[in-house]
Order: C-alpha cells, then structure tokens, then sequence
C-alpha cells in the first residue's frame, strides 16, 4: 500500500477554511440583492491586454476575467451581478501567482467605483469581525475607512522617476511592482486611484480630470487583492482602446486576437455602473496567514 499524500492530506484545515470563506461570501452578496450567475469559461475573444496572455482552447480562449460576459447582462437589464469562477492566464506561476485560478466579481448599476470601495469595506467587515488580521507577522488594521492613494501621489512618494517619465519610458508596471506595490496597505487597506488614462483599460475617464480614470486596486500589505473601474460605456472610445492595446500586443510578438464584437455591439446599452474583480486565492491567502498561493488551494500545476 502507497504511502497517503501527506502534503496534500495536511492542507485540510486551510481547504476547510477556505470552503467557509466562500460560502461567506455568498451569503454577504445574496443578502444585498445580487445574483449570482455563471458564464462560460470558453469564449471566443477576450479584453485584449499587453501584459495578459489568455490559454487556446481549440479556435476559442479560456477566459482571463467573466467581465466581457457580466457586463453584457449589465446591458440587458440586469442590476446587481456576483460571480466566483475559474479564470486563466498563461504563463502566470510563482508565490502570488497560478495559470489557473479564482476570481470574485461583483457587478453594480447605478454606482460609480467609489460605492465599490465602500463594499470592499464590508466584505472584509463580514469576513472578519474582529476588525484585524495578521499577516505574515504584521498586523493589519481592517476598520474603515480604508486608505486613499492616487497613483501620481504614490509615485511622488516612492518611485525613483516622475509618473510621466515612467510612462514615457514605458516603465510604468516595473516601478510600480518593485518600488511602489511594497509600500501600500502596510498597516491598513489602501485603495490606489485615479490611474492615468493612458492605463484606464475598460474603465471611463474622470469628467473633471479627462487626464485620470475612475480605477482603482485595492491593497493589503504590499499585496494586490482587486481591480475596480467605473465601466465605460462609449462603444467607439472602448473599441480604440482595444485595437490600440491590441497593436501593442503585435509590436510586442504576441499572437493576435479578435476583437469581441458582440460585446462592443452592446456597450453602448450598459447603464452607469462600476465593477470589480478581486483574487479569491489572495484574499484567502491573507485569511489563512500563507505566505504562497500554493497553500491555500488543493491542486497547482506542479501537482498534477
């Protein structure tokens, strides 16, 4: 008889931890009116992004996000939208990071991003009542509200070049990871805002600073937990933005992708709403006080 796999066998107090968060919550989203849905993994284009590569299934994608998918219910009259899924993308693997992960997103009309902060705040409220965690030997202060940081504030704090000259340099993700992500949410959460629109991806321009976008994530200890925008519902502005994005992915030898049309043939039906996805690895990952992604699911690739 084979020896019992000991490694896996001694994940199950996290694996039953875990199980709880997610029935948590569940049960936080249902009790303010959301439904929760699902929507397929397989889709035949995603948000083209420079630095996401989504897996081939077939002539189709898996998909990195559900937002394309979430967001066209938006259009079609739903309100309040929650899903937890599957996501993928590619090549992504080390201690934060796996090809294959869960996601959190919650999709709101009539809202802009700041209501999403205000929910991030009650979500941690709910999953830890007592107000405080510690992680990985630091104690985090959960009591709102949360931090604010724009990202031409954080730079000017702790970027060794001006916001401009990291754009210009196309520098911009290199600071803010090495210098910049270590600093935020220290002792207590910390949203990074008004992210320059050169970065506003789906997200709409601030009306009374085109030169920002109504983005923020949200940070714990260093730790990137979650993406919110205030959707952009101009079907023309957000179909530049992908051939624009999409051109940088062929400047940069990647392979290219379509377009989804049926998505931008409905943007323009989306009501004013904000959305947000949050890592559901990480946030168990700070639950739990692991140190790796590894630890707190069953399986990585390494396993199988």
């Amino acid at each position: 008889m084979n020896e019992p796999n000991w490694a896996l066998a001694r994940k199950r107090q996290t694996l039953e931890t875990r199980a709880r968060i997610l029935q948590q919550v569940r049960a936080f989203f249902t009790a303010r009116s959301y439904l929760e849905v699902e929507t397929p993994h397989r889709i035949p284009a995603n948000a083209p992004e420079l630095h996401i590569d989504a897996v081939p299934s077939g002539d189709w994608v898996l998909h990195t996000s559900p937002e394309l998918a979430m967001k066209r219910l938006l259009a079609a009259g739903y309100k309040r939208l929650f899903q937890l899924c599957r996501v993928w993308r590619e090549g992504e693997q080390g201690s934060r990071h796996l090809p294959e992960f869960s996601m959190l997103e919650w999709y709101r009309c009539g809202v802009d991003y700041t209501a999403l902060m205000d929910e991030c705040e009650a979500l941690l409220a709910a999953l830890v009542p007592e107000g405080k965690i510690l992680w990985q030997g630091k104690s985090i202060d959960l009591s709102p509200p949360w931090d604010r940081l724009t990202v031409a504030g954080a730079f000017a704090d702790y970027a060794s070049m001006p916001l401009d000259e990291a754009l210009a340099t196309d520098r911009f993700d290199e600071i803010l990871v090495n210098e910049i992500e270590p600093n935020l949410g220290c002792h207590k959460p910390l949203f990074l805002t008004e992210y320059p629109s050169e970065l506003a991806a789906l997200a709409r321009k601030k009306p009374e600073n085109p030169q920002v976008a109504e983005r923020f994530e949200l940070y714990i200890n260093g730790l990137e937990l979650a993406n919110a925008f205030s959707e952009l519902t101009d079907s023309e502005e957000q179909r530049c933005r992908f051939e624009s994005d999409e051109s940088a992915r062929t400047a940069a030898g990647k392979p290219a992708y379509p377009l989804p049309e049926k998505f931008l043939a409905e943007l323009s039906n989306l009501p004013d709403a904000a959305g947000i996805a949050l890592g559901l690895d990480r946030l168990i990952m700070l639950l739990t006080d692991a140190d790796r992604i590894d630890q707190v699911v069953a399986f990585c690739p390494t396993d199988l």
